[in-house]
């Protein structure tokens, strides 16, 4: 089928009458044939100009290198259409696709998960997804938008209960900004929730169709941050920097389960333009949670949760609880730290952060994202906005890649565990005070 085109040309050449050139009409009558002949999906590649392959087996490994090779000697563009079964080859995952698409470890002979030790904090997804849906369940305007990963964000819950205020329009996500953009403009409360990653692909939708236009689009950025086993196409490092600086938007993170439940609240209520929340893949840190209830957080506003006047240490959504571990360690060499949870980048809480800056004198930023235009930076820019004249150290990713790992490998790689850190700080500010800190474990 792959050079059905030509044959027919060239048989049609073989008949009396019509010699080496064909006329427009048997030109129609040829295509017509082909269209026959060769798949639906095929036709309509090749009429945008591309030869097509296909479909080929994708679990032939003989059909595929002679595809290939046939297809290197094709002028022009060239498109091999091929079909593979997800799971091939193991009948458990072939039955349940969805469930072996990121799978936990589990028995191979049956297919069932391996229980862990002791029992995990539910997943930030699943929190998220029970919080939406209690929350649309009494407030039919909310609609919960996704891009083909209803399972990945936990929206497959607010699917299941609430059908009629789920939207799925499949992997376009510059289509579901855009859906929201249209949702938010008649009175409804749109909720996109999205890979941070994956975000990315919508940022021109992002601007012109929402922000621009000041339109109260609720985002939830799942998988922030280091993601770990989906490698580094899946790292969402870099919405924070990527978000910040657009106008009209407002950006938080929660350091826990609990505070989500809040920032889902807040989010859902804000009606003053878009509003967007990032949060981490994987179980939470054990806060306990409420049922209902919930109150919406003041837009802006951090909180103290430690205090000492040696240091000020500043984190921000999954890096707040190392912050306080940090202050921890710290405090063992003597040295007591003031810790802060700034929950909202933009805008950032200055008028708790500055006079804490100016009264400590040292300062340090922790984030789980790219350090370029991040967390961290937000905070430098407000003190030489306000002339606040202080050393400041940040944690966060520098500018490279972040390959395959665990997270916690990740993390230690790139020196972000906790006694990495505090190890760190003493040696820039408090060597004179602690010659020979040892605190890496």
């Amino acid at each position: 089928m792959q050079f059905l085109s030509d044959n027919l040309e060239e048989q049609f050449k073989q008949l009396p009458f019509f010699g080496e050139s064909l006329t427009p009409e048997m030109e129609r009558v040829k295509e017509g044939m082909k269209r026959l002949a060769v798949p639906k999906v095929g036709a309509v590649i090749e009429e945008l100009g591309f030869k097509y392959f296909g479909p080929i087996d994708g679990h032939n490994l003989e059909e595929l290198i002679t595809t290939f090779k046939q297809a290197h000697k094709v002028p022009g563009p060239v498109l091999v259409h091929v079909a593979t079964v997800k799971g091939k080859g193991y009948a458990i995952a072939e039955k349940d696709q969805v469930g072996y698409h990121a799978q936990s470890p589990f028995n191979l002979a049956t297919g069932k998960g391996i229980p862990a030790t002791k029992p995990k904090p539910p997943q930030y997804c699943k929190v998220f997804a029970d919080t939406l849906t209690a929350l649309a369940q009494n407030d039919p305007k909310i609609f919960g938008i996704t891009a083909a990963m209803a399972t990945g964000t936990g929206l497959d819950k607010l699917q299941k209960a609430l059908p009629q205020q789920y939207i799925d329009v499949g992997i376009a996500e510059q289509h579901a900004v855009t859906l929201a953009a249209g949702m938010a403009s008649q009175g409804m409360k749109p909720v996109a929730a999205i890979y941070s990653t994956f975000l990315q692909r919508a940022y021109d939708q992002i601007i012109h169709d929402i922000c621009i236009q000041k339109l109260p689009v609720f985002f939830c950025l799942d998988r922030a941050g280091i993601v770990g086993a989906d490698g580094p196409t899946h790292q969402g490092m870099y919405d924070i920097a990527y978000l910040r600086c657009i106008p009209n938007i407002v950006i938080m993170a929660p350091k826990d389960e609990a505070e989500l439940q809040r920032m889902v609240v807040t989010g859902v209520n804000y009606q003053d333009g878009a509003i967007a929340m990032r949060y981490p893949r994987g179980s939470g840190v054990g806060a306990p949670l409420m049922d209902e209830g919930w109150e919406a957080l003041e837009i802006g506003k951090g909180e103290i949760l430690r205090s000492g006047d040696d240091l000020l240490l500043v984190g921000y959504g999954t890096q707040v609880y190392p912050a306080l571990q940090v202050a921890e360690i710290l405090s063992e060499h003597g040295i007591e730290a003031t810790v802060i949870n700034a929950r909202f980048v933009k805008p950032l809480d200055t008028d708790l952060i500055v006079p804490l800056a100016k009264q400590i004198g040292k300062v340090v930023t922790f984030e789980e994202g790219c350090l370029m235009g991040g967390f961290g930076s937000a905070v430098l820019e407000a003190f030489q906005e306000q002339e606040v004249l202080v050393p400041v150290k940040r944690f966060g990713v520098p500018d490279i890649l972040v390959d395959h790992a665990t997270p916690d490998e990740s993390k230690a790689s790139l020196g972000l565990s906790s006694p990495q850190m505090a190890e760190s700080i003493l040696q820039a500010f408090f060597a004179s005070k602690d010659q020979e800190p040892s605190v890496v474990s």
